[in-house]
């Protein structure tokens, strides 16, 4: 299991926060669908990210392994590099859609345009029958997009878009079985298969590089859109939204559904729910007044009639919105479409589907809430604050849409940017929360505040804030801060690079952030000519000029304020279980006996359907991919191994349109073992703290003029067949071809240079790194659980856990009064790590760039090798340490769990087979889906197999139940046990697996994964068996692995995150089966 903390200059970050290469929508992800979810690779972004973009994420899916969502595993034989990027030159050979043809077809050419930017030809149809609007988007990226969107502006906090956004992937006329959408899970090449819901609109997207495979799933995504079963079946309403379970007429009556449960761990996360009342505060007479997502109090209350009219209602041609995006042929598409909308008639669905602008308010308002909180620790200074404006009664034009933007990052979006550093450094708070301009919906918001607060600062806070921001439109901003916020948004704008996500689906979510509105769907995807506007203004008339005017407007003068104020209450969370059992107390009371006993008769009928498989002949409709259409051998990345005066250099030959990316690894064998969990503030020191000549702010704007962003990271993983594990320091930058030097001199800079003398910045990191790990806990409880078990059962994990898991928060509590009684040993301890790790003995140097780029950028690094110290100043240490064997319950204020087991199946004596790979992930897409999803109500289940170190694990996320989950676990020997699979499901679950492993990569991954594989011993020829495993996999396979399962039912360990409540009914149902670990 590969582990990695980024810790980076939050340029390196831009593309997430800034407008044209946002990677992750305002919404809930879909449907949960992992094998590996957030397990194999644990990134705790950089602190801009994770701060800035939290409350957007309510609700985020656990995203497939393809689409690499939260997912980053990296296998032994994980390919990641499907394709090579292809020079990105357009020579006008697209195929073209003529007026005639389109016609034809029945769909009209409104309008069409070259788009420059993304070197593509867009072509924006309307169907004449129903008016359903088609953008059409050719180039010849292989990576195909496909999206429908409808706008569903919903009218109270139900949940009804959420809830059928989940239902309307269980099954279609077409496709009559479960759920379609686990099939092409299990047996697709997807580089993208998910659904989002909005406040106002759901996207249906899917995305990959084989055209027979996009094919398959466009067409099982517009059928189930719409044709759906879900309209017509209760059970499948009950199972994503809600119902009442009920086993026995004996017992008490409960609430079961997964939206009901993603929910409920939604809004126990104290950012998520500042999030929600910020939304409805602002927007109080719109859509944007309730929640899309539903409300726990309020799901209850939607009925299947509601459910079924909304769909009716809002499902149709004429309220969507189709993208396409590739090198498809852009007739197939229309001819595609043709065969669904010819179906329909036109419908009033747009109009009565437009969102209604909020109008502005005449005077600031305030509102005092509460949020659920444990019990321990000093509650007077868990406060949160935010200030929250509504910019504007209506959409913006993209001149200044694009200002407000720049203005974003000039106030917030590095770690030397004014707002944000002032209120840092104030010492009134612990961390940004909720802090940005978002302008995803019809009307765009600015918000700003602080969590981690005293009650009585809390109008100090409000105070600075409003300060800071006069004081910004009255003095403006530095020249080298607008200079370096031009080159970071300029160099991500042009670099594209959308990670492991699609590059036309991230144009696909910034046009229909305009189009859903009936704006134009091209604007957003042109931003050469306001970009030279801006600049050329900027030039003109001094960016005091263009910005100060912007603060004034639609901040310092603007009435519509909403000022929230978020009060810890650690009653809350108690008191609502109370209300939920109060009510449901209630309906029971109102029920007969014969009541009863249908409701326990309709629970078991529901719980059988659930679990009943689809019968072979309804699989058999779902289109799928022959083994044929696989390739037998395995994608090789170009690497040229070679060295740098003494070093060794990694080259990886690719286009990268002029850009260089390279990574220096340093081995962290001589760091003492108790410093260890200091080594991520070490590298958030290192980028930001100062030198003796650049105080941190000049030094972060040094970086952000000259680069695209640098960043440091500890990496930590076992190694098949080695006891001691893989531990480096990973420092990774990106620049021109033309900035190489620049590049290089500055990671010296910030390796050799920086000084750790400045105490109250660095209290500032421990502090805002604790405030992370707690929102970590309540949000991602399932990897606090993964790490804890890792940490017990290898050291690779054990090392790990200290810098990221429970282990880190603890040591972070005692760190923060540390700072103060003894910071000189502290900065004595990290120029100790630094002397521990920086060394040409054991460098690598890894460089990614087209190969005249990379024989240019040599001398460059030799010259910063040469500047390395020869040897390092200590002996290496011996790493063998392990938390103790033991079932662990961490104790933290929640309404739902995270549980998790987990086992080393190597110490059983399974020798390693790529069948591994595909069991494992079958295991995940039927097993753990049906009984911990489907049947028990958890938002996700899924395991992972680490085949670094043998650690297999099971984890459920956002999970309403405990024991009964461990059960399932240790039922899954029997289920392989009992497993009857014809050759079409195995076919399939190659395939999908092939699709894991094979998925698509841009060509910085490319570079970085080789990589990782040199550090991990792993070759290209043990790729190539593993491959070959894979596709002879067998049913004996596994049933042979069931014993090695057996192994983590019989000799595992087992960690939940969860309530108090739920903890201690397990120890009572199992005699002190957890020992118990209070975390919040």
């Amino acid at each position: 299991m590969l582990r990695s903390i980024i810790r980076s200059s939050s340029l390196n970050s831009t593309s997430l926060f800034f407008r044209f290469c946002r990677q992750l929508p305002r919404s809930y992800l879909s449907r949960s669908s992992s094998t590996t979810a957030g397990v194999a690779l644990r990134r705790l972004s950089s602190p801009a990210v994770t701060e800035r973009r939290l409350f957007l994420h309510r609700g985020l899916r656990l995203l497939s392994a393809a689409s690499g969502g939260l997912n980053g595993q990296f296998s032994r034989l994980s390919n990641r590099s499907v394709a090579t990027q292809a020079a990105a030159s357009y020579s006008g050979g697209i195929i073209g859609t003529s007026q005639d043809e389109a016609w034809k077809l029945g769909f009209e050419k409104m309008s069409e345009q070259f788009i420059s930017e993304c070197k593509s030809k867009a072509v924006l149809f309307k169907h004449k029958k129903t008016g359903c609007e088609v953008m059409s988007v050719s180039n010849d990226d292989e990576n195909k997009v496909f999206g429908v969107v409808f706008r569903t502006p919903p009218k109270d906090s139900t949940g009804i878009p959420h809830i059928l956004e989940h239902s309307v992937l269980c099954g279609s006329r077409k496709y009559p079985l479960k759920e379609p959408f686990v099939e092409l899970l299990k047996g697709s090449l997807h580089t993208f298969l998910n659904a989002f819901t909005y406040p106002d609109r759901t996207c249906y997207p899917v995305a990959s590089t084989n055209t027979k495979d996009f094919h398959n799933l466009i067409d099982v995504y517009l059928d189930a859109v719409f044709f759906p079963k879900c309209v017509d079946d209760i059970h499948t309403f009950q199972q994503e939204g809600w119902h009442y379970e009920l086993n026995d007429p004996s017992e008490d009556i409960s609430y079961k559904g997964v939206v009901f449960n993603e929910m409920k761990g939604v809004y126990s996360q104290p950012d998520n729910i500042l999030g929600r009342i910020t939304q409805q505060a602002l927007c109080p007479e719109n859509t944007y007044g309730v929640d899309s997502g539903g409300d726990p109090k309020d799901i209850p209350k939607l009925t299947f009639k509601e459910f079924k009219e909304f769909h009716r209602q809002y499902y149709h041609p004429s309220n969507a919105r189709i993208w396409f995006y590739g090198d498809d042929d852009p007739i197939h598409r229309l001819r595609v479409l043709s065969e669904y909308l010819d179906m329909f008639d036109a419908s009033p669905a747009r109009d009565s589907s437009k969102v209604e602008p909020q109008k502005l308010f005449s005077g600031p308002r305030r509102i005092v809430e509460k949020y659920p909180a444990g019990g321990d620790g000093d509650l007077k200074k868990k406060h949160m604050v935010c200030l929250n404006w509504l910019l504007s009664d209506k959409p913006l034009d993209l001149q200044t849409q694009l200002a407000l933007e720049f203005l974003d990052h000039l106030m917030l979006g590095t770690p030397a940017s004014p707002l944000r550093k002032i209120l840092l450094e104030s010492g009134l708070g612990e961390a940004l929360v909720n802090s940005g301009v978002e302008d995803e919906l019809l009307q765009p918001q600015f918000s700003v505040g602080l969590k981690g607060v005293y009650d009585e600062n809390v109008q100090k806070v409000e105070e600075l804030i409003m300060n800071t921001l006069r004081k910004l439109a009255d003095e403006g901003f530095d020249t080298d801060a607008v200079e370096a916020s031009m080159n970071t948004i300029e160099f991500s704008l042009r670099e594209n690079n959308t990670g492991s996500s699609p590059r036309g689906l991230s144009l696909m979510l910034q046009s229909v952030a305009k189009w859903i509105y009936d704006m134009d769907p091209f604007e957003p995807l042109k931003y050469e000519e306001p970009l030279k506007s801006l600049k050329a203004r900027i030039a003109e008339e001094g960016s005091k000029a263009v910005f100060s005017p912007l603060i004034e407007k639609f901040i310092l003068n603007n009435p519509h304020c909403v000022t929230i104020e978020m009060r810890p209450d650690p009653e809350k969370a108690s008191q609502e279980e109370v209300e939920e059992k109060n009510i449901l107390e209630k309906v029971k009371a109102s029920m007969t006996e014969e009541d009863l006993a249908e409701l326990a008769r309709a629970t078991e009928e529901l719980r059988l359907k659930q679990e009943t498989p689809d019968p072979p002949e309804a699989l058999k409709c779902v289109p799928s991919l022959n083994l044929s259409d696989i390739p037998k051998e395995t994608t090789y990345i170009p690497t040229e191994v070679g060295d740098i005066n003494g070093v060794k250099v990694l080259r990886h030959d690719l286009f990268t349109n002029d850009i260089l990316y390279a990574e220096v690894v340093f081995d962290m064998g001589a760091v003492n073992h108790e410093l260890l969990s200091l080594l991520p503030l070490f590298c958030q020191s290192l980028l930001e703290m100062g030198t003796q000549d650049l105080t941190f702010v000049q030094l972060n704007q040094l970086i952000g003029r000259k680069t695209g962003g640098i960043s440091v990271y500890p990496l930590t993983s076992s190694v098949w067949g080695r006891d001691d594990p893989c531990s480096k320091i990973i420092v990774r930058g990106k620049s021109m071809v033309g900035r190489a030097e620049d590049l290089f001199n500055l990671m010296n800079c910030v390796l050799q240079e920086v000084r750790f003398t400045d105490q109250q910045r660095f209290k500032q990191f421990v502090s805002q790194s604790r405030a992370r790990m707690e929102n970590r806990l309540r949000g991602s409880g399932q990897g606090i659980a993964a790490a804890r078990m890792d940490a017990m059962l290898n050291v690779a994990g054990w090392m790990s856990e200290q810098m990221s898991g429970l282990s880190y928060l603890e040591f972070l509590h005692t760190l923060e009064q540390k700072v103060d009684q003894d910071w000189e040993g502290i900065s004595s301890s990290l120029e100790e790590i630094r002397k521990s790790l920086l060394s040409r003995n054991g460098c690598i140097v890894n460089m990614t760039a087209d190969g005249n780029s990379l024989t240019s950028t040599e001398k460059y690094v030799g010259k910063f090798l040469d500047l390395l110290p020869e040897k390092l100043s200590g002996g290496l240490v011996t790493w063998d340490s392990r938390l103790p064997l033991r079932n662990e319950a961490i104790v933290i204020p929640t309404q739902v769990n995270y549980v998790g087991k987990a086992g080393n199946i190597y110490d059983s004596g399974y020798e390693l087979d790529g069948s591994s790979y595909v069991i494992s992930k079958h295991i995940g897409n039927t097993w753990l889906w049906d009984r911990v999803r489907v049947s028990g109500g958890a938002y996700g289940g899924f395991c992972d197999f680490d085949s670094h170190s043998g650690v297999f694990s099971f984890l459920s996320y956002r999970d309403p139940n405990l024991l009964k989950t461990l059960d399932i676990y240790d039922g899954t020997g029997d289920f392989l046990r009992g497993l009857d699979v014809d050759e079409d499901t195995l076919t399939k679950a190659i395939i999908g697996t092939i699709g894991d492993i094979d998925s698509y990569q841009l060509p910085d991954a490319k570079g970085y994964s080789s990589l990782l594989r040199h550090l991990l011993n792993v070759t290209d020829e043990e790729r190539q068996i593993r491959r070959e495993e894979i596709l002879s996999t067998s049913l004996k396979d596994f049933k042979e692995f069931a014993e090695a399962i057996d192994s983590v039912r019989d000799r595992g360990v087992a960690v939940a995150v969860a309530s108090q409540e739920d903890i201690d009914a397990a120890n009572k149902e199992r005699s002190n089966f957890f020992d118990v670990k209070k975390a919040l």
